[in-house]
């Protein structure tokens, strides 16, 4: 009895060490430069968005770069509310103009080296979902 009392207790303790291990695996592969493509407005040009993630201990920071409205130049904004639970990553993006704010709620599972998920928002008071995939770009040395 007490035999298989050792045994279960010890394979409890493997298993939730390899889940411990896996969910830290995913949060070190987390920092980097991500990329993603959205239409763009209207039938213009399609957007490249640049996400720059960086883990320090367990505070996830970073910045989305997005291209100017009408070839101005790209706009960096700090992400906000950032986390990294295993493979979920989160953060929101405020952005200004005009006298008016709006926030994109960023939400995604890392694998693979992509974060894939939705994009959530508001406009004029009707809530907005699309689909993104960022895809991690390869450390230029």
């Amino acid at each position: 009895m007490k035999l298989n009392c050792l045994v279960k207790t010890v394979a409890g303790g493997l298993l939730a060490s390899g889940l411990f291990l896996s969910a830290q695996a995913a949060d070190a592969k987390v920092d980097g430069t991500y990329q993603w493509t959205q239409p763009g407005r209207n039938g213009g040009a399609d957007r490249t968005n640049t996400l720059t993630l960086k883990l320090d201990g367990d505070k996830l920071t970073g910045k989305l770069t997005s291209p100017g409205r009408g070839g101005a130049e790209p706009t960096a904004i700090e992400i906000k509310e950032a986390k990294l639970a295993g493979a979920d990553v989160s953060f929101c993006v405020i952005r200004e103009f005009n006298g008016n704010s709006m926030t994109n709620k960023y939400s995604g599972k890392l694998a693979d080296g992509a974060i894939k998920g939705k994009i959530e928002s508001e406009r004029n008071g009707q809530p907005q979902s699309r689909d993104w995939e960022a895809k991690k770009q390869e450390d230029k040395k």
